[in-house]
């Protein structure tokens, strides 16, 4: 039976690329390093899920020529593949059409910047589309940071329901109108975050002695040797 497809949406950490929203207080090259952390965790926490969960793990990466370098990086059983050009809801709709094309059942999206996305959420988000057509895991900015497509959303469907600007606030509800719009049953999970600008590092100091200590160990510690979480926030003192 073929399986669920879980596809991790990442770029290669390269200085003046990536976590530029970070600079300052940090340098290019710390927000590279600490995005580098942050992927490493993202992607261990995703292999572990895929092989508890029996989905497929796909690494697509940006930029296309950084694929190869990043798959050798990548845990045991995950797979990387080379993004297409495009805004980012014209490459999260191909990277739907190919799970769904491949025979997959359903397809689980996600980002490289929720280091707190863990198993309990993706396995949820997996019960859920037994029964929902769209599966959603908002985040605090008004966007979501997972979302799950059946394979009884049609082609035209999908991407529709991503052709619209994905870094606004109202992501999130312009992808639940679209999916209702299409007659689609669309389903909430519990709320999570996204490391998105500095200060919201915060909510990750607040979750480091909950769930983040075992979900994001390499970004907590990346943090903690170079002094980068934010001013008087009692994160482990």
């Amino acid at each position: 039976m073929t399986r669920g497809w879980i596809v991790v949406f990442a770029k290669a950490p390269a200085a003046g690329r990536v976590k530029t929203r970070f600079s300052p207080p940090f340098t290019p090259a710390e927000a590279a390093a600490f995005y580098g952390c942050l992927l490493a965790d993202v992607l261990d926490v995703t292999a572990r899920a895929a092989a508890a969960l029996d989905l497929d793990a796909v690494l697509s990466v940006d930029p296309p020529d950084a694929a190869a370098a990043l798959a050798a990086q990548a845990p045991a059983g995950v797979r990387a593949v080379a993004q297409h050009p495009g805004s980012l809801g014209e490459r999260m709709t191909r990277a739907a059409h190919a799970a769904i094309a491949a025979g997959a059942p359903f397809v689980l999206l996600r980002g490289s910047d929720s280091p707190c996305l863990g198993e309990k959420t993706l396995r949820a988000a997996v019960e859920a589309l037994e029964q929902a057509d769209v599966v959603v895991c908002p985040d605090r900015d008004g966007g979501f940071n997972l979302v799950g497509l059946s394979a009884r959303v049609s082609a035209p469907e999908i991407a529709d329901l991503f052709d619209h600007p994905m870094s606004t606030p109202t992501v999130l509800r312009e992808t639940l109108a679209r999916a209702a719009r299409a007659g689609r049953e669309s389903r909430l999970l519990p709320p999570g975050f996204d490391l998105d600008r500095f200060d919201d590092l915060r909510q990750l100091a607040a979750e480091r002695h909950a769930d983040a200590a075992a979900l994001c160990p390499r970004t907590i510690a990346f943090l903690d040797e170079h002094g980068l979480w934010p001013a008087l926030e009692s994160h482990g003192s």
